[in-house]
């Protein structure tokens, strides 16, 4: 035990601090050098996050064994209300030309072009190679090469998009590329604004917000060389990074930072001052930052790449925090003193020593009146608040999944209004080689047959490899409807040619990805609540209260989740929500949920000892509220700067994630719970020593406070 200690407050020792010091700045040269390389590493091409099982994936595969390898089309669609003009036709056939002449990199001759029945429109496929080691470079490059030259003189009331397969993945690709320093900027920026506001400081802001900023830039560099590893990072899970790091980190800071100035005001060493902060505050945020660890860590077991990737990266990142303010923070605190507090400088035995007074021990006492009332009546409103639940639908697809217009969306619209929907991104079907003789063509009558399937095309046959078949759907191949269709559509490929053939595809592909998030949900979620009881259970010494901490977050994520829901499709006008955002928000909300309950109830129980867990519930929330409520704050500011990036599914964790911690601030932690531990009292600590205080020594305690009072 005392070991552990020392290695606790080691950063407050007189020497040590300016080696602990030392040891950072190396750090941050060594990994800071990596830091800026993590985009180059990530992988936004939504092929590359399926799991490796699907069959969308295993038809992939098959695809590069064919000669032409695999090939992403570019659909450049032309269109013309009323009919194209014989000057549409004559700028189509110019295109075509100066493609065919200089084609991008990667890209292969575009056939002569598809009219539409309608006359209003016209179609040139372009294929682009993908099957390289510079796949995703290849494909945004020849993308946007194709848009420059369709673009230029084009015909006045010609409408000229690009879009398929190539066109969403570039649009992806480039929104991911503005994650980084965009997300960093305002989220930097915010922690600053809110930094100065909480401390009032001209100076000391600095010191918590450069210590996060150096745990975040080698979490940055760490996310790298997982990344080499093989580790799936995309745009999402780096963006997920940089907020999680500031806001995790600068919560831990306030925490630390609040029992530093307890401290300072107690003690005239500033050392003594930081050695027992860390004592006192330190176990609290080692707890809470391995729940949020171990939770992340859950989603490692996830069938989704890009989900299973998030879990270690995020882990590092909450793990360099908690280290981060644990020896950095420290240390600057050591080295500075209590002049970095200028203008309000804690005095050594000045006001504020005993902080269990104020508009927070007010709130308590007030509760403490009713708190079976207070409760019962909190719970009820949070029920009320997950009546939102049933405005949710998992429509959100990548078709409608980019807030306001991109090409490929704008492409899609258009191909919809004069072509099948799902001439966009055919379907593809492989036969192989080893199928029965008229396999393909057994397969290609039974999948006409299929409702919702418009055409049936072969494309390539290849000895070695097989036969591939393109399938145009109906729908819009990024619709609930085209995903509806997949299943027949595979029931009756099998059926005709073999269990081995094989559907994959765009549409396939993302109705894929939907069904490993409904496994990966079933699965992680009970998990991740096994995992965090178990931790809680070990931290509190006690069964009830982790029980009860529990359900509080998990109603309170539902509530969370109810109102984002409701908000997104009755304010904000959003399609639906991403299927993986409830898995998202929950780990986040349970794992972030609970650390703000550790800080109140790690209190708590140290009052209890002394004065009994009905007056140690009022003043422990006295002494923490003000500081849990700034690090909520703080942790839902930095998760709605997710808001800024033009992407549905990262404004709808974004928001979600701080209406949550705003729940878990002002209405779990600051009511519900100490409400329920007021009503339970002793029992709630069960079934350790704890729990069986005798109820006339802690009367008595409160009968003194209260005269005190």
């Amino acid at each position: 035990m005392a070991t552990a200690r020392q290695l606790l407050t080691v950063a407050a020792g007189h020497r040590a601090k300016f080696v602990v010091l030392a040891v950072w700045l190396v750090l941050v040269v060594v990994f800071g050098s990596f830091a800026g390389r993590l985009t180059d590493v990530e992988e936004n091409d939504p092929v590359s996050f399926l799991p490796g099982k699907a069959e969308s994936v295993k038809a992939l595969e098959a695809v590069r064994t064919f000669p032409s390898g695999e090939q992403t089309e570019a659909v450049i669609v032309y269109r013309r209300a009323g009919g194209l003009e014989p000057a549409d036709r004559a700028a189509i056939a110019r295109d075509r030309i100066a493609i065919n002449q200089d084609p991008p990199r990667g890209t292969s001759r575009i056939p002569p072009p598809i009219l539409s029945r309608d006359g209003d429109a016209a179609l040139l496929i372009a294929e682009i190679d993908t099957s390289g080691p510079t796949a995703d470079n290849t494909l945004t490059d020849a993308t946007d090469a194709l848009r420059d030259r369709v673009h230029e003189d084009v015909p006045p009331g010609l409408a000229v998009k690009v879009s398929g397969p190539a066109g969403f993945a570039t649009d992806a690709v480039r929104v991911f590329e503005q994650i980084n320093g965009t997300l960093l900027l305002a989220t930097a920026s915010l922690v600053f604004i809110l930094l100065i506001l909480i401390y009032r400081s001209p100076i000391f802001w600095a010191i918590p917000l450069f210590t996060v900023i150096f745990a975040e830039v080698i979490a940055r560099g760490v996310g790298y060389w997982l990344a080499k590893a093989g580790v799936t990072i995309n745009g999402q899970t780096s963006g997920i990074l940089s907020v999680l790091v500031f806001g995790v980190g600068t919560d831990y800071a306030l925490l630390l930072v609040a029992r530093y100035r307890e401290e300072l005001r107690r003690h005239e060493d500033k050392h003594d001052a930081v050695r027992i902060a860390l004592r006192r505050a330190g176990p609290a945020v080692i707890a809470s930052g391995l729940t949020v660890i171990v939770a992340l860590l859950c989603l490692s077991l996830a069938e989704v790449n890009g989900t299973a990737g998030l879990g270690p990266v995020a882990a590092f990142g909450v793990a360099l925090a908690m280290v981060a303010m644990l020896t950095l923070l420290p240390a600057l605190l050591a080295i500075t003193g209590r002049r970095a507090f200028w203008p309000f400088v804690p005095q050594y035995g000045g006001a504020g020593t005993d902080e269990t007074h104020g508009w927070w021990r007010r709130l308590g006492e007030r509760i403490r009146v009713r708190p079976r009332r207070v409760w019962i009546g909190t719970t009820v409103a949070l029920l009320v608040l997950c009546l939102g639940l049933t405005q949710m639908n998992s429509d959100l697809t990548s078709g409608n999944s980019f807030r306001g217009s991109v090409e490929s969306v704008e492409g899609q619209e258009l191909i919809s209004e004069s072509f099948p929907a799902g001439a966009n991104a055919p379907t593809s079907v492989i036969v192989p080689a080893d199928a029965p003789a008229g396999a393909a063509a057994r397969v290609a009558v039974a999948l006409r047959a299929v409702p919702g399937v418009a055409q049936v095309l072969p494309v390539e046959r290849d000895p070695q490899a097989g036969e591939r078949l393109s399938v145009t759907l109906e729908a819009d191949p990024y619709s609930e409807q085209a995903f509806d269709v997949i299943p027949p559509l595979r029931d009756a490929a099998k059926a005709a040619g073999g269990p081995d053939v094989l559907v994959g595809g765009p549409t396939a592909e993302e109705r894929d990805l939907r069904v490993s998030t409904a496994r990966d949900n079933r699965v992680i979620v009970p998990l991740v609540l096994l995992v965090v009881f178990l931790i809680l259970a070990a931290i509190l010494r006690a069964v009830l209260l982790p029980l009860l901490l529990m359900a509080t977050v998990v109603l309170s994520y539902a509530a969370a989740l109810g109102i984002g829901a409701f908000f997104f499709m009755q304010v904000f006008g959003f399609e639906g929500v991403d299927p993986s955002l409830p898995l998202f928000a929950f780990i986040f909300l349970v794992a972030l949920g609970v650390d703000y309950n550790i800080f109140l109830m790690a209190r708590v129980r140290e009052e209890a000892h002394q004065h009994g867990t009905r007056l140690g519930t009022v003043r422990g929330l006295a002494v923490t509220g003000a500081v849990i409520t700034s690090a909520g704050i703080v942790l839902a500011g930095t998760f709605s700067t997710l808001a800024v990036l033009p992407l549905v599914v990262l404004t709808e964790i974004g928001f979600t994630i701080a209406v949550g911690v705003l729940l878990d601030t002002f209405v779990v932690r600051s009511i519900l719970v100490p409400a329920i531990v007021l009503d339970a009292g002793d029992r709630v600590w069960w079934p350790s020593a704890l729990g069986h205080r005798r109820a006339t020594a802690e009367d008595e305690r409160e009968e003194d406070d209260a005269a005190i009072v």
